[in-house]
């Protein structure tokens, strides 16, 4: 199924611009990033940032109350720093607040390449993600798995040393293998196109489905001469296409009526879904290169991995990337993975389909690998036999899909509390690490929290004791540091050993 330390600068500068273009949930506006871009000198200069480094905004999230939450990239001497990204708030014209993926310096580093690399293939950068800042050359290698899947695998390598300082694939993918139609007889909006009619949804930014006929590449957008797509089984490709079309409208749906936010990317531009792909592929992924995501057949080419929990797991990993851009890779990815689970659940309920009803299992309808079970339990993740239920000291090398856990198991424990319970007709039954109960909030106070620390307070290096400083700081934002909810998040991160 794609860390901060915080710190306080404080210094006065017009918001007159981003007051009157951003808005609620608008976070990706593109006049909002103009006037972001705008201020990025003046907060480079009160941050205390070298002459060499710019700031160059991704992301702008305004409060209700004025209150705005610019996100900037950073680069020194025209290079991308990796790990170099933060988050400003400001209010009534001063910077209150500084959420960073590295307190590292980076004056005074030399960015020239030795000679000797001169010729190497990649992309200079400054790596900065948990490490003292060096020189770097990025390369990004394409491939295809045994299994089929794609491969875009990033190394990171000291150009002095030869040292490679991080490897991480960005397909992100459910993990597994085996089997899955789930949705039933839906209403689908479509594009009228002379006689035919399109897969093509004109009130969600276009978002489109395409057909790869058990291939690769783009595929052929889905059309029909009646605009009645499919016949509920896998002998019509179209069937297919109608999951993934009601997956992505919901994902969308659940986006802008829950968070505010317009799309993936926040700029009202739909994502792409291609289905069919591969041969026997038991397998989806989403890919930032083409801003879309790919459904396998599974087993047999007969059981498409399009139920709604993985279209919305895949395209929350887009979300992710358009904030905090959490690396795929150690804690920091697990949390990413989480990401995907936790909205994939959320959208899941949010759809409220009678088909395919919402609960905390990801993955139960696509029977993955061939034994009727999920793929993941957020009630108790070890129930999956990999999953870490507990936060420990070697969370970090473990594969991100197993790691998720963790985080899996917060939101269920916020939202439901620990203990055994039915949940639309899934029994439950939640443990703890110090065998103390946790009380509740509820899914939608939760999922806001963990939104709001996603798109306000995480970066791309967060791992989990800073997602606790961070959705605590969420919490305090949406309820008051002293209210029943801060509390309950306290509860929930020392429920799974985060402390």
């Amino acid at each position: 199924m794609k860390r901060t330390t915080l710190g306080v600068t404080t210094a006065l500068m017009s918001a007159a611009a981003l007051t009157a273009t951003a808005t609620m949930g608008a976070n990706a506006a593109p006049d909002a990033l103009h006037a972001a871009a705008e201020q990025a000198g003046t907060i480079s200069t009160a941050l205390g940032l070298s002459g060499g480094e710019q700031l160059v905004p991704r992301d702008v999230v305004r409060d209700a109350d004025g209150t705005a939450h610019l996100r900037f990239d950073r680069t020194l001497n025209g290079l991308k720093v990796i790990g170099g990204d933060l988050v400003v708030t400001q209010k009534a014209g001063q910077v209150t607040g500084v959420t960073k993926a590295s307190e590292a310096t980076l004056a005074g580093l030399d960015t020239t390449a030795p000679a000797a690399t001169s010729a190497e293939n990649g992309t200079l950068v400054v790596f900065a993600l948990d490490h003292a800042p060096v020189l770097a050359r990025e390369t990004v290698t394409h491939s295809v798995k045994d299994d089929q899947t794609p491969s875009e695998l990033h190394t990171f390598t000291d150009v002095r040393t030869g040292e490679t300082l991080l490897t991480y694939d960005d397909i992100h993918h459910v993990e597994g293998t085996g089997q899955s139609t789930y949705t039933g007889t839906v209403a689908l909006n479509t594009t009228q196109s002379g006689s035919t009619y399109q897969l093509k949804d004109p009130a969600r930014g276009n978002q489109a489905v395409n057909n790869l006929n058990n291939g690769s590449g783009t595929g052929t957008l889905f059309t029909d001469a009646d605009n009645k797509w499919g016949n509920g089984t896998y002998t019509d490709k179209a069937t297919a296409g109608v999951d993934a079309a009601f997956g992505a409208a919901k994902t969308w749906d659940y986006y802008k009526n829950v968070h505010g936010r317009n799309g993936i990317k926040n700029n009202g531009q739909g994502a792409l879904s291609k289905v069919h792909y591969g041969t026997n592929y038991s397998n989806a992924f989403w890919s930032d290169s083409c801003f879309c995501m790919t459904y396998g057949d599974g087993a047999q080419n007969q059981n498409p991995l399009t139920s709604i929990d993985v279209a919305a797991h895949e395209m929350s990993h887009g979300v992710t990337s358009a904030t905090a851009n959490l690396v795929y890779s150690g804690e920091s990815g697990g949390l990413n993975e989480a990401t995907s689970d936790i909205f994939g659940s959320t959208t899941e309920f949010y759809a409220a389909n009678t088909t395919d009803v919402g609960d905390y299992l990801i993955g139960e309808k696509i029977n993955i690998r061939g034994d009727g079970k999920p793929l993941r339990y957020m009630d108790k993740p070890s129930k999956d036999g990999k999953s870490l239920d507990y936060w420990s000291s070697s969370a970090g090398s473990v594969d991100v899909h197993y790691s998720s856990g963790i985080a899996n198991h917060f939101f269920y424990l916020l939202s439901e509390g620990s203990g055994a319970k039915t949940i639309n007709g899934v029994a439950y039954d939640s443990p703890t690490a110090d065998g103390q109960s946790v009380t509740g909030i509820g899914r939608a106070k939760a999922e806001k929290i963990w939104y709001r620390a996603l798109t306000t307070k995480f970066t791309s290096s967060t791992k989990y004791a800073a997602a606790r400083t961070g959705t605590l700081a969420a919490a305090s934002d949406l309820y008051g540091a002293s209210s029943a909810e801060y509390a309950a998040v306290n509860r929930a991160w020392a429920a799974v050993n985060v402390k």
